[in-house]
């Protein structure tokens, strides 16, 4: 990418105006009583413990209400269930008021968010007007939802995002702990690897179990042995009681076990329902780590690209405990899908476009969570990981000249999608 071409004057004041909005909204933000109850708040007191040494007891819901009451007025009800290492890297924020630690966490998010997009413009060649571009970055609900929440998601962006550039490049290890950093999240990130894994990448699974090694070393030295056993148990109670909304109930989130849990709850056991969602969960990992082995044996690039969207969205569906900023990472599927919908035919084409349209309205979003619907995006998702696989298998039966034609199309039309 020519960035003499790229960063004209409309685009920098673009950029300018971009900044302004995002830090505008972060400083509207933080102010009492919404900023207290935010998700950061959780994070904040976890790092704040590890800070002050109170590290074993982390996990320990009681110790984390009491520091919540003793530095926030108006905190929810609102737990920290994430990895110690989580804790122990963002602990310096724990030294500082509560109000500056959001604010900093808060521009370390708007700075990822404003640079991913320069990221990723050389696999997302459509739309190829960059203004047109950097509004969808804008538009899309989730991110702005991560940044004001104080979330990771934005950061689970970044590395599944340095982990695609990595495999396309063919770093496998470097790709490996890209995404052993984004167990942060491993809820998601596992399904991720374990496709992977199924692929036979030894060197990118080599590289996931030095960064993991290296993060559960940091985890010892943050929490010890029982802070650790006190994680495996409050992770373990919020996986059995998918429907305790103190944990987040199932049927809010737009994943394999959200929506069987909305729609059969009540009618079958929690054992019966726990053997639908692995069952259903296992067959989508195992589908799509067959169709990604099938595309990359034609040696098909395009296919590839698509495969990993299409992985990126089971690693989401097939998780737990997700929310609105969880589907962050989706927005490196949407740009991978729509650089190549040019070389759809026209019913996938047409289909795969109202997937992107839904996924770009913010107020989807917040309709489905204002209905306690959100699980009904569930089938979407899973449309669109589907259209994205079938697209790749089309990609790798088209003779490479026309893939190659098609492939120019994207960049010459304004507004593809």
């Amino acid at each position: 990418m020519n960035l003499s071409k790229t960063f004209t004057p409309e685009i920098l004041i673009a950029l300018f105006a971009a900044t302004v909005l995002l830090v505008g909204a972060l400083f509207w933000a933080d102010q009492e009583p919404r900023v207290e109850k935010t998700d950061f708040s959780v994070t904040y007191i976890a790092s704040r413990m590890v800070y002050v040494g109170l590290g074993p007891k982390l996990y320990d819901l009681a110790e984390q209400r009491k520091l919540k009451d003793s530095v926030l007025k108006y905190g929810e009800p609102l737990i920290f269930e994430h990895p110690p290492f989580e804790a122990f890297l963002l602990s310096p924020l724990g030294a500082l008021p509560y109000r500056t630690a959001y604010l900093l966490w808060g521009l370390i998010n708007i700075s990822i968010w404003l640079n991913l997009p320069w990221l990723l413009r050389p696999y997302a060649s459509v739309p190829r007007d960059t203004l047109g571009y950097l509004g969808l970055w804008l538009l899309f609900a989730p991110l702005g939802v991560a940044m004001f929440q104080g979330q990771s998601s934005l950061v689970m962006l970044l590395l599944y995002s340095v982990a695609f550039i990595c495999l396309r490049r063919g770093r496998d290890f470097r790709a490996g702990l890209a995404l052993g950093l984004a167990l942060i999240k491993f809820q998601f990130a596992l399904p991720l690897v374990l496709i992977l894994l199924l692929r036979r990448k030894w060197t990118f699974f080599r590289g996931f179990l030095t960064m993991a090694a290296a993060l559960g070393v940091l985890s010892f030295v943050a929490v010890g042995w029982n802070g650790i056993w006190g994680y495996f148990q409050l992770i373990t109670n919020v996986a059995v009681h998918p429907d305790n909304s103190s944990f987040g109930a199932a049927v809010g989130m737009a994943t394999v076990e959200g929506f069987i849990h909305a729609m059969l709850r009540g009618a079958l056991g929690r054992f019966v329902l726990f053997l639908i969602v692995s069952g259903i969960s296992g067959s989508l990992i195992l589908w799509t780590a067959m169709n990604w082995n099938r595309t990359e044996r034609i040696g098909d690039r395009q296919g590839s690209d698509l495969m990993f969207a299409a992985a990126v969205v089971v690693s989401l569906v097939t998780g737990f405990h997700m929310f609105t900023h969880d589907l962050s990472p989706l927005m490196l599927a949407m740009l991978l899908v729509s650089a190549h919908l040019s070389s759809s035919p026209p019913a996938l084409r047409f289909a795969l476009r109202g997937c992107l349209t839904l996924f770009w309205i913010p107020p989807i979003y917040f309709t489905l969570l204002a209905w306690h619907s959100f699980y009904l995006l569930f089938p979407v998702l899973l449309f669109f990981a589907f259209g994205s696989i079938k697209l790749a298998a089309r990609l790798g039966s088209v003779p490479p000249s026309i893939q190659q034609f098609s492939a120019v199309k994207p960049v010459q039309r304004a507004s593809e999608i």
